[in-house]
């Protein structure tokens, strides 16, 4: 699974900014009021090839009148028990705190891998502060300015270094990764355990029974691969207790190490806001994905009753539209291996390859009949397309790749859906600057 980096601290030493800074977002909100920080963001930042998760946590507070300090406290506690390695921030201009030796105690607890960072080292003459954070016996102190990026490229290779190697990944690269996500109760270990004919995993009424996620093994009617079954992912303003935050945290791991994510949904509540997020976040992560209506012996219908529902799912997942769906009743047993061979189908779209020469001739044959539209009287020219070998990532090289519209890209992709059957699969259209 993809490693996860924690960023703890106390309150207002930066945490938000470094996690914009090495996600290159704007997502962590930032202000100089301390405490701004109180739900957890999650991003992705690469270097040096190498990809990782990032947690920005609230920060670590103690004896504050503030109603959410004991929750922060837990969930940073919890984020620090599920990561791989740990970045301690501290306020190089505040020296050691209380609160700093808190938190250094924790994380020498809990044996993780951590870095010491002493932030807001502006200039050299700072820098030079950041010997008095040694003191915690975490090891070397990495002074940096989170705002301008001064000593991050440093901090980020002694990231790398410390962060675990995963063995078993390479032996098990070839064996697709299937998980089935969705919001609490809407039938996942239901399926889980159908499928596999053994009952797994616990299943109750209760919403939020699976609180981790559980990998198993699927070899069956000449199937090979691993089936996730993972918690059900609330909003935000639902996640209270500790357990809660440890089972998103791990549903959005699921998420970035599956293939393809099956999309539960609760067929007497149709497609809501949270599974709109949680679709939001397969695509973002480039995953193949199945949407499946479970519970369809609970709804009244007649012969239009599938497609009118259909529709209207299609509909509010727009623009991406070419996404399979299935209804099934898994108390029924109707209809769930079916689900497997949408999922099998979705994985073998994900892993299609479409020949350079043969990609060449349809683009050119396209171009020629729909080229596309002239910006300032200048005409755009591509000169080839290639597709990377892993997803379908399409590299367009061009003369003027700046002036190639979202709309033309939108074309391109859907004329690329005609052709080819990328169905469940998200497609990327890149272009690039050839001369």
């Amino acid at each position: 699974m993809p490693n996860i980096v924690a960023i703890v601290g106390r309150p207002n030493v930066g945490k938000s900014t470094l996690f914009n800074r090495l996600t290159e977002t704007r997502q962590a909100i930032v202000d100089e009021v301390a405490g701004v920080t109180r739900d957890r963001h999650y991003g992705k930042a690469f270097w040096g090839n190498v990809e990782f998760s990032l947690i920005d946590t609230g920060g670590y507070i103690k004896g504050s009148d503030d109603i959410f300090e004991g929750e922060i406290r837990k969930q940073v506690a919890i984020a620090i028990e599920e990561c791989s390695a740990i970045l301690f921030l501290s306020d190089i201009m505040d020296g050691v705190t209380q609160f700093d030796t808190e938190v250094a105690n924790i994380i020498r607890k809990s044996k993780k891998p951590a870095l010491v960072v002493a932030n807001k080292a502006d200039t050299h003459d700072k820098a030079a502060y950041a010997a008095e954070f040694y003191q915690f016996g975490l090891g070397e102190v990495y002074p940096i300015s989170a705002a301008t990026g001064s000593g991050t490229g440093d901090l980020l290779d002694a990231l790398i270094k410390i962060l675990p190697k995963d063995e078993t990944a390479i032996e098990q690269a070839n064996i697709p990764r299937i998980a089935i996500v969705g919001r609490p109760n809407v039938g996942k270990s239901s399926l889980t355990n159908a499928l596999l004919g053994e009952e797994r995993n616990i299943v109750t009424n209760i919403a939020g029974t699976t609180r981790d996620t559980i990998n198993s093994r699927y070899t069956k009617f000449g199937h090979d691969f691993y089936l996730i079954d993972t918690a059900g992912m609330r909003k935000k303003a639902k996640v209270h207790e500790d357990l809660e935050f440890y089972s998103v945290l791990r549903t959005i791991k699921a998420i970035e190490d599956s293939d393809v994510c099956l999309l539960m949904l609760d067929a007497q509540d149709g497609m809501e806001a949270q599974d709109l997020s949680i679709l939001s976040l397969i695509e973002r992560n480039r995953k193949g994905v199945a949407i499946i209506v479970n519970k369809w012996d609970l709804v009244e219908k007649d012969t239009k009753t599938a497609l009118q529902y259909e529709e209207r799912i299609r509909e509010r997942i727009a623009p991406f539209k070419d996404i399979p769906i299935l209804f099934i009743s898994v108390t029924d047993k109707q209809r769930i291996m079916k689900a497997v061979d949408i999922a099998m189908i979705v994985y073998n779209n994900k892993k299609r390859h479409i020949p350079t020469r043969e990609l060449n001739d349809f683009i050119q044959g396209l171009m020629d009949t729909y080229p596309p539209p002239a910006v300032k009287g200048k005409y755009i020219k591509v000169k080839y397309v290639t597709q990377l070998k892993t997803e379908p990532l399409f590299m367009f090289y061009c003369n003027l790749p700046q002036y190639v519209t979202e709309s033309y890209k939108r074309f391109l992709e859907n004329k690329i859906r005609e052709e080819y059957d990328f169905s469940g699969v998200p497609i990327v259209i890149s272009m690039r600057k050839k001369v």
